[in-house]
């Protein structure tokens, strides 16, 4: 037949069954007489041909309801707002459950019975109406019981599920009220694969469709996730040696977590000091002797209190077998430092090779199996467990980066999971029904009952079962508050008596970033920025990021300076830049958001800005947003650089002069992560940033493989920068900028190690100070101050007065003279940390009673602290 056009398109869904009483319908002004009908078909064989519906079904007769919706419906359906209401009658909403089990679409007819409009319906809320409120309190996925084991699957549009376990094909019951099939079985079940068949409409389809899939709610998977194991987490034989008794180190509020950000493979795949074989898995954690893991100890010792680490569940895109795994097949370490050759031999083999960052979950509840030493059974649950083990005794406690908002694929993509049980629910579709892809995959829709409690049930058995300490959430904007805020509630509630954990002090943060088609709360109240404010989950804050590195993550020209790149002070050649003027302009404002931000993104904290203006956080722009947005310290989490976007080292190489000295780089980067670190409020830094990592240029290195991505634990093979161009996909037109500096920018073991050394310096600082870890806006306001903010301060530094302590940010070339007037006649040094440290250029600092002035040489983060004499 010919592709259904216009009105009569049943290829999109425009039409929604909000609830067993009402369709909402875009209000197109249909004309008087008009007859709007539900037309559900089980075969799911209704089509247009010939501007006619062909087919059969059970119609419905449905009513305009005048006003539209009600009050309560566009309180939870906003987006729908404007669209017209019809009601179901009575007597065919007994047939509510049997007709989405099939095919259901709207239809109108004028009076004289021409079918004027025919499209397919979104079911999302008339599911949630029928069984949300006993699914949501089902246990799903395996369970296991005295003597036997249950397999459970929500399906309410399912026609038939059935279990095929081994060579057998089990039939599943199906409750009418909660919309679960379910089946239970003999002990022996445990440890076997399975999957579900299940027959079901797939509006994709547009047929009734026979999938074999597996369970959303896995806890085990067999090699490249073709079946679904029965795993029973509590098995003895799954827990390593230590593993009920594990002891954790003190638990750090997230007002005072300093996180270090590492992904699994990179922490390991290319460290020579691990084991062979052990490189890339989770057992590489357990080589207490590698380069790595004497790093992390290192990082620990000095106050870095969690590992966060890039997503670990089940990956849809990596080759989970070694044997199926290609390598780049070029000799990468023999070409130029600025040829194209090793993005080329890379990007060959990137879709099938053993790397990729991992926001493409396949499984929300399962280990990967690539990390593991073998993919196919249990060893991943084990050496997932063994990892956490072994970064607990490292004193490091272990947050999990999870990826809710999206899954690798929808529809009946053979990497579909969800879409394929209950088709056109889990995730969130757009006006004419086709699924929403904001979030670079096809978005998920937690704001729907049962996507939400997935959500919950999945973190709640990761903190339970895998005792993972806290979790950052990929795009948290695109979850409802109240999602979140559920996941909070429910992992309160785990005891250590009870569960084994204590929940209230896992850690939740999240990037609260705002766009999208459920931008500005269109669809729900989501958990960005300023609506977490005030709950105890930080989300990320961007403002001093941008102020620090200069211009933003997306610029077309990279060499927009900022603070710790020069802008003003240092100027480089680009014109982006604009006038001496304009850089002042901008870099004394760049300095407030600073300020902001070492206040925790404070936005009822006072102080002086640049202009000399009395502002709150919140009066400060960026962007044409508010800078300051939160409620208390904790609520944002500091940063200069993360997996996204340029490492910092290499923002740094695209911005300062190109003259700028290997000591001057390490200096600025220095400075740049002490502005995080210092800050009020948590602070996270990328792996192997302290050890100046770079990814040659690379922005976007979630498909770089281990070339690009390795970082430098060992000084003496670099630190990433100049092993080639980097991939051209997401950096070609950055090319001109970058191809010079790969072979004229750097730095060698002096500059890495010292780096390295001083950012630990600065940690032993922050978390051994205690007025770094205030708890309240109105203790940040009596304890710190900007004493020279103002229409005087000097461009390129700021002076942070904190409680006994005096630090200088000297983000110049030249030495400054800092007068603090309310100082004079109090006693400052160099505080005893840094004047025992590796810093010989730090330890020139001086101090003058008399005047209050604090000397600092240039590119130098300076803390004093009084004395009694």
């Amino acid at each position: 037949p010919p592709p259904d056009t216009g009105p009569l398109d049943l290829t999109k869904s425009t039409a929604q069954w909000i609830d067993r009483t009402t369709v909402a319908v875009k209000d197109d002004g249909a004309a008087a007489g008009t007859t709007t009908r539900l037309v559900a078909d089980p075969e799911g064989e209704l089509a247009v041909r010939d501007g006619e519906l062909t087919g059969t079904g059970r119609e419905s007769a449905l009513r305009e309801i005048p006003g539209g919706l009600s009050a309560t419906q566009r309180a939870r359906f906003p987006h729908l707002s404007a669209y017209a209401a019809y009601e179901v009658a009575p007597r065919d909403q007994k047939h509510t459950a049997e007709d989405l089990t099939g095919q259901v679409i709207l239809t109108r007819r004028a009076p004289d019975g021409t079918l004027t409009a025919a499209t397919g319906v979104q079911t999302q809320g008339v599911l949630d109406d029928l069984y949300a409120a006993r699914a949501t309190k089902a246990r799903l996925g395996p369970v296991f019981r005295e003597g036997g084991v249950t397999l459970s699957v929500w399906a309410p549009t399912a026609q038939s599920v059935a279990l095929e376990l081994g060579g057998a094909r089990v039939p599943m019951r199906r409750d009418g009220v909660s919309g679960v099939w379910s089946a239970t079985g003999p002990k022996y079940w445990s440890g076997k694969s399975y999957r579900y068949v299940v027959k079901v409409f797939s509006p994709s389809a547009r047929a009734v469709v026979t999938n074999k899939v597996t369970d959303p709610y896995s806890l085990g998977l067999t090699a490249d996730s073709t079946r679904s194991i029965a795993v029973d987490l509590t098995d003895k034989s799954l827990a390593p040696r230590g593993w009920r008794e594990l002891r954790k180190p003190e638990a750090v509020p997230l007002r005072n977590a300093q996180i270090q950000e590492l992904h699994i493979r990179d922490f390991s795949a290319s460290d020579r000091t691990a084991k062979a074989r052990h490189r890339g898995t989770y057992r590489a954690f357990t080589d207490a002797r590698s380069k790595g893991s004497r790093h992390l100890r290192k990082l620990a010792r000095a106050g870095t209190s969690y590992v966060h680490l890039l997503p670990a569940f089940d990956i849809a895109t990596i080759p989970e077998r070694v044997a199926d795994q290609k390598r780049p097949d070029c000799d990468l370490a023999s070409f130029a430092a600025d040829s194209e050759r090793q993005q080329e031999c890379v990007a060959a083999v990137a879709a099938d090779d053993a790397y990729n960052w991992g926001y493409d979950p396949f499984h929300y509840t399962v280990p990967e199996g690539s990390y593991a030493t073998d993919p196919d059974g249990t060893r991943r649950t084990v050496e997932f467990r063994e990892m956490v083990r072994a970064l607990n005794r490292d004193g490091l406690r272990v947050v999990m980066d999870v990826v809710y908002n999206h899954t690798a694929a929808s529809g009946q993509d053979p990497k579909s999971v969800l879409d394929r049980i209950v088709p056109g629910y889990y995730h969130r579709l757009l006006a004419d029904g086709t699924v929403a892809t904001s979030t670079c995959c096809a978005n998920t829709a937690p704001e729907n009952a049962m996507m939400g409690k997935l959500v919950v049930d999945s973190l709640v058995t990761w903190a339970k079962e895998y005792k993972v300490d806290g979790f950052r959430f990929d795009l948290m904007g695109h979850h409802p508050k109240a999602n979140i805020l559920a996941v909070r509630e429910a992992l309160d509630a785990l005891t250590p008596a009870k569960d084994g954990v204590d929940g209230k002090r896992i850690i939740l943060y999240g990037e609260g970033w705002n766009f999208g088609e459920a931008a500005d709360d269109a669809r729900f109240v989501q958990a960005t920025q300023k609506n977490m404010a005030g709950t105890g989950i930080a989300t990320f804050s961007d403002r001093a990021r941008d102020a620090v590195r200069g211009g933003g993550p997306f610029d077309d020209d990279p060499g927009v300076q900022g603070f710790a790149s020069g802008l003003y002070t240092d100027p480089n050649s680009s014109k982006s830049n604009g006038t001496a003027a304009e850089q002042k302009a901008r870099l004394l404002h760049y300095q407030d958001l600073i300020k902001v931000g070492l206040t925790g993104n404070l936005a009822d904290y006072t102080f002086t800005d640049s202009t000399g203006r009395e502002v709150k956080g919140s009066e400060v722009d960026y962007n044409g947003s508010p800078a300051g947005y939160a409620a208390a310290p904790g609520d944002a989490l500091a940063y200069a650089d993360a997996h996204d976007n340029e490492t910092l080292f290499d923002a740094l190489a695209f911005k300062l002069p190109p003259s700028t000295t290997p000591a001057d780089r390490a200096r600025m980067q220095v400075l740049a992560m002490a502005t995080a670190a210092l800050s009020q409020g948590p602070a996270l830094s990328q792996a192997g940033t302290d050890r100046l990592r770079s990814k040659s240029l690379d922005r976007n290195s979630y498909d770089s493989g281990d070339w690009f991505n390795a970082p430098p634990w060992d000084c003496r093979d670099g630190n990433g920068f100049g092993r080639g161009l980097p991939p051209a996909a997401d950096n070609k037109s950055k090319w001109p900028y970058g191809k010079p500096l790969l072979t004229s920018v750097k730095v060698g073991c002096a500059e890495i190690e010292g780096a390295s050394a001083a950012y630990r310096e600065l940690l032993r600082i922050r978390t051994t100070e205690k007025v770094f870890g205030q708890r309240t806006t109105g203790q940040v306001q009596r304890k710190l101050s900007f004493p020279l903010s103002g229409r005087a301060e000097t461009p390129g530094v700021i002076t942070l007065r904190a409680g006994d302590l005096v630090v200088v940010f000297n983000a110049t070339p030249e030495t400054q003279k800092q007068q603090v007037r309310s100082a004079a006649g109090s006693m400052y040094r160099l505080h005893p940390i840094q004047a025992k440290g590796t810093d010989r250029i730090v330890k020139s600092v001086s101090y003058e009673s008399s005047s209050g002035i604090f000397t600092v040489p240039g590119r130098t983060v300076a803390v004093f602290s009084r004395s009694a004499s």
